[in-house]
């Protein structure tokens, strides 16, 4: 560049994920190749946060230091492989491959300023480099059109009347209208090539639709575009949402959308390509000799990681439920057609109220400028009332089936799903901790696991929660929600007390851990009510007392009321859950 700092690419790719991210959910929408996951927008957006943070990395805490202070080549290797290591998905992965290819290019011409020559260079590596890190690669996907742009470029440059390279006292200004003009003629391509996308590649076609990954590449360009220009960004056509949404390909018999780097040396990815394709498809293994990012879609993430086992050591597990996705897409794209809302996302705005990259998923909880959280929860949750009140506080769910007891594996995707790079886990259930924990290990996000064991007491602690604190400020929030909590329960018993207390069948109250009442069902609650009431340990009585019904609870919420004196706040609800009549909470 004609100038020594980096602002400047700082800002075209901060442009380019701006642009992006005003599209993401148009992107999600679009996504039914190679599986119908909803994520392609998402995605692609982290792998360009990762670049961006990278530039923020290399350039220190003042942001003064120069080109030449880092080097060339270290900018270029770093940036490289922090958009590999960001990457997400098929198309995550294969836009760091775009990305490593550019990097090469330009890192292999020193001293030759920026121009339509280089970018067209470098957009056809990128594009080569792409195509051989798919085993598999298809026409009519991201990889045609990364083509089809660069051979737009290549082609300008060759039949220009004017010479097309930038001499070392080109202007800034000068450099930048040139470059704009080379992507902006590339951007037109590449929307072509998107709209041929179907007519090369059958799964497009039947669903109706373009590849996703391709569109989300010529959104990205044009907001390099706009940010060299420092206009508005070329206009890009809108396409409609997919018309199914279980396409026809073995992908659709896999859960989990599991990635992750493997650091080494001596690492050679085409060894470890045969062990993962019995594991699962979609498989993607790039990088060098020292680091890999590893991606595929299997029911047994386990397996896949074991598989480098002595080769390296595993880190950046994220695991996606892809069936948890495809849900949240279709729920979305059902709620904007029944507002009457454009499906296609015409406002150029992402989801229908222009939600970014935290929209949609965290309904309640504010998100930064930048449309990230800094933290956001995730909490184990069985029953419908139950989960609804988790989300109006803002906390994503994992439904933990009726013995509230979900995997490693759930969790980790669980945890993938909250759009914050810093979340804080709530088990909801002794039993659950040590899977929490460590699926918090596995993970490349900052997690904390509070150890919450009921869900009453885990809603409390939701309530003690900020997005805009950090996870180790929120975990201490939690930490003294909780001291400040007694909680209560009445189930069925399920066989004979040993002590002849109760029969299967009967009800059994418990405050905390200690059975308190059984018998009947009201008189057990009311009992429960009452040693919650008193209070304990010298705390004095509580100001509110919670109580959420669960499946088939034989006493009325109406009922309840009477249960309790004048002088306590008493807050009833339908949880929904199974394997309790009552659950309490008082505080």
């Amino acid at each position: 560049m004609t100038d020594t700092n980096l602002l400047r690419f700082r800002v075209a790719v901060a442009g380019a994920l701006a642009h992006l991210e005003s599209r993401r959910e148009e992107v999600n929408d679009l996504n039914v190749f190679p599986v119908a996951d909803g994520d392609t927008g998402d995605n692609m957006a982290l792998t360009l946060r990762a670049v961006l943070d990278e530039l923020d990395r290399l350039q220190g805490a003042d942001g003064q230091r120069t080109i030449d202070e880092i080097g060339r080549e270290e900018i270029v290797q770093s940036v490289a492989r922090a958009a590999l290591l960001g990457a997400r998905g098929n198309s995550g992965v294969i836009l760091s491959q775009l990305i490593r290819g550019a990097a090469e290019e330009l890192v292999s011409r020193p001293g030759q300023l920026i121009d339509a020559t280089l970018i067209g260079a470098a957009l056809a590596n990128a594009a080569d480099r792409a195509y051989s890190s798919v085993r598999d690669p298809a026409e009519g996907t991201i990889l045609t059109v990364a083509r089809e742009m660069a051979h737009k470029i290549v082609t300008d440059v060759a039949h220009s009347s004017e010479n097309p390279r930038l001499g070392p006292a080109t202007e800034q200004r000068v450099q930048d209208t040139a470059i704009a003009e080379a992507l902006a003629s590339a951007v037109d391509a590449g929307q072509d090539s998107v709209k041929r996308g179907p007519e090369l590649l059958a799964a497009l076609r039947e669903a109706g639709v373009v590849d996703a990954g391709g569109y989300g590449l010529t959104i990205i360009f044009a907001g390099v575009v706009a940010a060299l220009r420092g206009d508005d960004p070329p206009e890009l056509d809108h396409h409609a949402p997919a018309r199914i949404s279980h396409p026809e390909h073995s992908s659709s018999t896999y859960r989990f959308c599991t990635n992750f780097a493997v650091t080494g040396s001596g690492l050679s990815a085409a060894g470890f390509i045969a062990p993962l394709e019995a594991l699962g498809d979609s498989v993607l293994v790039v990088g060098d000799s020292t680091t890999l990012k590893v991606h595929l879609h299997t029911d047994e993430p386990e397996l896949a990681t074991a598989a480098f086992a002595g080769a390296g050591e595993v880190s950046r597990l994220d695991v996606a439920d892809m069936r948890l996705q495809l849900a949240q897409r279709n729920e979305r794209l059902g709620a904007r057609a029944a507002a009457g809302g454009d499906v296609a996302g015409g406002d150029g705005a992402g989801g229908p109220s222009g939600e970014s990259l935290a929209g949609g998923l965290l309904p309640g909880i504010a998100a930064s400028g930048d449309g990230r959280l800094r933290c956001g929860a995730v909490a184990v949750v069985s029953g419908d009332g139950l989960a609804e009140m988790y989300r109006e506080l803002g906390v994503h769910t994992i439904d933990g089936g009726p013995t509230l007891n979900p995997s490693t594996y759930d969790l980790l995707a669980g945890i993938h799903e909250v759009p914050a790079e810093e979340v804080v886990v709530l088990p909801n259930s002794a039993n659950v901790i040590m899977a929490a924990e460590r699926a918090a290990e596995l993970s490349d996000k900052q997690v904390h696991v509070s150890p919450t064991t009921s869900q009453q007491a885990g809603l409390l602690a939701a309530v003690a929660l900020a997005p805009e604190r950090s996870v180790e400020e929120n975990a201490r929030a939690v930490s003294e929600a909780l001291a400040r909590v007694r909680t209560g329960a009445v189930a069925q018993a399920a066989r004979d007390d040993t002590q002849g207390r109760f029969r299967r069948g009967e009800a059994v109250g418990f405050v905390e851990d200690e059975v308190q009442a059984w018998g009947e069902p009201r008189e057990t609650l009311k009992a429960v009510l009452e040693a919650l009431t008193r209070g304990a340990n010298g705390s004095g009585a509580p100001e509110l007392i919670s109580v959420l019904a669960g499946l088939d609870a034989p006493v009325r919420l109406g009922d309840i009321e009477a249960m309790v004196n004048g002088d306590v706040e008493l807050e009833l609800r339908h949880g929904g859950q199974p394997a309790y009549w009552w659950l309490l909470s008082a505080e």
